[in-house]
């Protein structure tokens, strides 16, 4: 029987990883919450509650368990990831951390997992509220790959969408759009990485299995630019977009980059994952939430 704990759990790719894992009759999966998001897997899961923030919480809530893998979605400070390498150190397997394609600076050219090394970043400690978000990403990494206790990986993730996506980047444009409302694009011709919401809880699964180490670029095969991307939305609403290059802030897309920022996926197609096309579920997911958010008004 494997032992599986999954550091949140309750939302997006990460309750659809845990769904997933509840799929293997051998499998035993524990989450780890604060307690303040319901769940409905049942009986199915163990429920640990524990600020993931609170190293003594963290360390009292696993403490006496083993796992033969640890997937941490909440991890977005150097403090949290010392904890965490302290923690695990005699318990876990293997880890695996979600990073992001935040690590990377932008960049006309496809990025590759060397184009950020942790192993070679100075470190420095301290909360999430003392770094950016991309900072503290990158501080997570160079603490957890370098440990030698177990066995990690970073994975990178672009910006995921899907019907779940509780910050709703995608819903953003299809709604400015029918509405007429402006759209910023600083450069339309920007290209930009995503994956499905599914897909990301797909890749996570099949990490577990894998011997791969070190950071991981997970992206659909394809890139977009942001044109293309408005274009597609114009075709579904049915409405032509309004893009300046900028707007007031809350009108800035959230796709809205200034310079391309797009990942190679060859380490992970190589190692055996198969990554769907981005050009063949991106029009059919644009047209759900299309249907939903017009049934709505």
């Amino acid at each position: 029987m494997r032992s599986i704990l999954v550091l949140g759990g309750t939302r997006f790719f990460g309750k659809r990883l845990v769904q997933r894992l509840l799929e293997d009759e051998d499998t035993q999966v524990t989450i780890l919450t604060r307690g303040q998001t319901e769940d409905h897997f049942g009986e199915r899961v163990i429920r640990l509650t524990a600020d993931r923030s609170d190293a003594q919480a963290l360390a009292a809530a696993v403490r006496g368990r083993h796992y033969d893998v640890v997937y941490d979605n909440i991890c977005y400070s150097p403090d949290d990831a010392a904890a965490a390498a302290r923690i695990f150190a005699d318990s876990a397997g293997r880890y695996i951390l979600t990073s992001s394609l935040s690590v990377y600076d932008p960049n006309k050219q496809m990025l590759r997992e060397a184009d950020f090394d942790p192993a070679h970043y100075p470190v420095t400690l301290g909360p999430r509220e003392n770094f950016s978000y991309q900072e503290g990403k990158r501080l997570a990494e160079a603490i957890l790959l370098n440990q030698t206790a177990f066995p990690a990986a970073a994975v990178r993730f672009p910006i995921v969408l899907g019907t779940d996506d509780y910050t709703r980047r995608l819903h953003f444009h299809i709604e400015h759009i029918m509405n007429g409302k402006p759209v910023g694009i600083p450069n339309p011709e920007a290209l930009i990485s995503f994956i499905r919401s599914d897909e990301a809880a797909d890749f996570l699964y099949w990490l577990g299995f894998s011997p791969l180490t070190g950071p991981v670029n997970a992206c659909s095969d394809g890139a977009m630019t942001i044109q293309e991307i408005i274009s597609l939305l114009e075709a579904v609403t049915g409405v032509q977009a309004i893009t300046p290059g900028r707007t007031d802030e809350r009108d800035m897309s959230p796709f809205g980059i200034t310079e391309s920022w797009h990942m190679d996926t060859a380490k992970a197609r190589t190692a055996g994952f198969v990554f769907l096309p981005l050009a063949g579920w991106l029009p059919e997911l644009a047209a759900s939430l299309h249907a939903s958010l017009r049934d709505r008004q």
